[in-house]
């Protein structure tokens, strides 16, 4: 049984296709993969003098057919490797036993375990009198490189990225933690996309628990499909209908590599060039893996300063509404006369300007991300620049509520994740909401209901505004400073680790 987190109670698990657990015959793999064009099958005579007919099949595109020509038909078609083999049995043994060049054999007696080996890049030899088939893993090398990141940039650490190759990605994290310790949990997922999962997880530091639970959802899901991070991320996830990010994102190995390192679980999925790492706190998404590789006083100024961005970008533009329409005694006097002198001419009201700024702003930065990017880049800046100085001109919108909008639009650009500026940007929205209905007050009774959604939400046991509410002193001083490296010989007590100290 396993837990459904929509129904709040236990599930059973999904059950198997029928079809699929038949024993292994050719004709049951024609049957399966009838009308495939590439579904490749051939007839082979084990030996010279063929006292055995055997069948071998392979889907052509996910293997390599130089890899089947040279290290499975070869061997199997010589004289000297064959012996006097004369039994389907005694063969199986022997093929076994290293009568093929390939460095992975498995045996598979059911039809389920097979097909999922053909399509996952391997070629199956099928021995129909025993129902048996043996699976050589001869998978193409035609994949993308692994290349710099494009998202995260990276300044003094690593130039590599993750790519689309599941087997590719566990290597890269497993060049950087070279200890049997670093565990492997590999699985499929999507009944028709069967798409394989890795967990990662240091034995001994990460915490049983959060492993455990990790893997019951994934256990318990029955989906069609795995094809994106959205198909998987509201699944697993403690509160899916909060827009806040709630796994972290990355494309970086090392970063990854880190993040196990301290204690999280990690999840790679084949087809996709991103890790998933969790728990999380909302923390972790303002932090930057250059931090660690500058010195303290530098990453503790520069996480000040991120905080800093993050306050300008949410309460902005609903702070400048709510005082501009009901507290101007709050605004000095000089000032007041010049946004006064400046919207004379203006025939719309403030937080129509804002409001329309903000769509604008948001309006241009979608079309910069989906244009081609020397098209995107072109979009944005000559489209902000025309745009604001054209509508400033024709006394369309004031010149302070461009300022404050740009303010806030660079301010969000400077948040290390784009998920939670996505958040972020939604968040102005409903504090301009407010501070249109009730100005000061309203701003603070929607601050109110935000830190109530913040308190409630947990990311695998772990409270998401963690370390200002975990109870250990010095919450403030642990979110917004570094420590030197030296100092810092303890991880962090809210993942459970049962190895807490990380150096002497």
């Amino acid at each position: 049984m396993y837990y459904d987190k929509n129904l709040k109670r236990p599930a059973p698990h999904p059950k198997p296709d029928i079809r699929y657990r038949q024993p292994v015959s050719m004709e049951s793999l024609g049957a399966l993969f009838a009308d495939c064009g590439d579904f490749e099958f051939r007839r082979l005579d084990f030996g010279l003098e063929g006292k055995l007919s055997l069948s071998l099949c392979w889907l052509d595109g996910l293997v390599s057919g130089s890899e089947v020509a040279a290290n499975v038909i070869r061997p199997l078609t010589q004289a000297v490797r064959a012996g006097d083999t004369d039994t389907e049995d005694a063969c199986i043994q022997r093929v076994l036993s290293g009568s093929v060049y390939s460095y992975s054999v498995k045996r598979r007696d059911n039809l389920d375990d097979t097909v999922s080996d053909l399509t996952h890049g391997h070629c199956a030899l099928i021995f129909d009198g025993e129902a048996v088939a043996l699976c050589f893993e001869l998978r193409s090398d035609k994949t993308r490189a692994v290349s710099e990141p494009t998202l995260e940039k990276s300044l003094k650490g690593a130039k590599d990225s993750f790519v689309e190759t599941l087997r590719i990605n566990t290597a890269l994290v497993r060049r950087r933690i070279c200890a049997p310790e670093l565990k492997v949990k590999e699985s499929s997922l999507g009944r028709k996309t069967r798409t394989r999962i890795s967990i990662m997880y240091i034995d001994g530091v990460a915490a049983p628990e959060t492993v455990q639970e990790l893997s019951d959802r994934l256990a318990g899901l029955d989906l069609d499909s795995l094809a994106a991070l959205g198909a998987l991320e509201e699944y697993i996830v403690d509160a899916p209908l909060s827009p806040l990010p709630q796994l972290i994102h990355t494309e970086r190995p090392d970063r990854f590599a880190m993040y196990l390192l301290d204690g999280r679980v990690g999840l790679l999925v084949d087809g996709l060039p991103v890790g998933l790492v969790l728990p999380v706190t909302l923390a972790e998404f303002m932090k930057v893996t250059g931090d660690s590789s500058s010195h303290f006083l530098v990453a503790s100024f520069l996480s000040i300063l991120r905080y800093f961005a993050l306050i300008i970008s949410l309460f902005l533009p609903a702070l400048y509404v709510a005082v501009a329409m009901y507290h101007q005694e709050m605004i000095p006097t000089r000032l007041l006369l010049s946004i006064v002198e400046a919207k004379q001419d203006v025939p719309f009201s403030t937080s129509l300007e804002v409001i329309g700024m903000l769509l604008s702003f948001s309006l241009l930065q979608e079309a910069g991300l989906r244009l081609p990017n020397p098209i995107g880049d072109t979009v944005s800046i000559i489209g902000a620049l025309i745009v604001g100085q054209s509508a400033v001109e024709a006394r369309v919108v004031s010149p302070i509520a461009i300022i404050v909008v740009a303010l806030s639009g660079i301010a969000c650009y400077t948040l290390p994740s784009q998920d939670l500026g996505s958040a972020v940007r939604l968040g102005q929205f409903l504090l301009l909401i407010a501070a249109i209905a009730a100005g000061l007050f309203g701003v603070v009774v929607a601050t109110c209901l935000i830190l109530l959604l913040l308190a409630g939400m947990d990311s695998y046991g772990v409270n998401y505004t963690a370390p200002l509410s975990d109870g250990l002193p010095g919450g403030l001083f642990r979110l917004l400073i570094r420590v030197p490296k030296p100092m810092d010989k303890f991880r962090d007590p809210l993942l459970r680790t049962p190895d807490r100290r990380r150096q002497r």
